[in-house]
């Protein structure tokens, strides 16, 4: 599968010259199931405020989904990357004005990842963690670490011990009834709110608050979400939680209510 199209064209190696090379940029992925996906509209959002910050300019969304249309074709199911950079620009005179370039990449469907994560954590905020940006070296640097150390994954908190993220996904935690979402800098995950957006459909009581890793052992359950669905954690650090719990059928079934969206 090596579908790559530059506004709509299909990308020479020169055209990604300034992606690889100056590494200034945004993107968001999604799952793609018969030429449909989930919240298109959370998608369209961030890829819009990712590039007025980074381009300080809008992005056209009808032109990007066209793209996207035209690049799964004939591919049904996929992951969808759209990428958002500029090949014209200049590391030297970053505050100068650049048009927005769209990459549309396909790379084969994630299956659901329904095995129990173990994961460590890491003193480290992400810079601009409001921005899925292509900034992935840290992410990517504290994953291998965690490996390293015989855990599968990386979580992030900040200096204090206050949980904020995963390595690329969000963490909730199940408790008395609910779910608990950490209060943190840290990118707002498509997944997440989806899954938000389906609790509160089912009445399931949700709160926002600060958590520390000092509380971790009295949380029921944990788990991580992204665009590859919902994975329960069995362990963080030293403290073990149960893969299976009251909480995980209520979280299967609010990511799986939202609607696929036709591309």
């Amino acid at each position: 599968m090596s579908v790559a199209l530059i506004n709509g064209q299909p990308a020479s190696a020169d055209d990604l010259r300034a992606l690889a090379l100056v590494n200034y940029g945004h993107f968001t992925s999604l799952q793609v199931r018969d030429h449909a996906a989930q919240g298109l509209e959370l998608h369209r959002q961030r890829l819009v405020a990712g590039t007025r910050e980074l381009f300080g300019t809008g992005l056209d969304f009808d032109s990007v989904r066209a793209q996207m249309r035209e690049a799964v074709a004939d591919t049904p199911d996929c992951t969808l990357r759209v990428t958002v950079f500029s090949r014209s620009f200049d590391y030297r005179r970053p505050s100068d004005d650049y048009a927005p370039d769209v990459l549309v990449s396909l790379s084969p469907a994630s299956p659901p990842r329904t095995l129990p994560l173990t994961v460590k954590s890491f003193d480290f905020l992400r810079p601009l963690p409001q921005i899925k940006h292509v900034g992935t070296f840290p992410l990517f640097h504290y994953r291998r670490q965690a490996i390293a150390s015989g855990f599968d994954d990386a979580l992030f908190a900040d200096g204090n011990g206050l949980v904020s993220e995963g390595s690329i996904w969000n963490i909730g935690f199940w408790s008395q009834g609910g779910v608990v979402w950490p209060e943190a800098p840290a990118l707002r995950g498509t997944a997440e709110r989806l899954i938000q957006a389906g609790l509160e459909r089912q009445g399931v009581g949700q709160q926002i608050r600060p958590v520390s890793l000092a509380e971790l052992a009295g949380f029921e359950g944990a788990f991580a979400c992204n665009a590859g669905g919902i994975q329960p954690i069995a362990m963080i650090d030293e403290t073990p939680f149960p893969a299976a719990y009251e909480g995980m059928a209520r979280l299967r079934a609010a990511i799986a209510a939202p609607l696929w969206e036709a591309l």
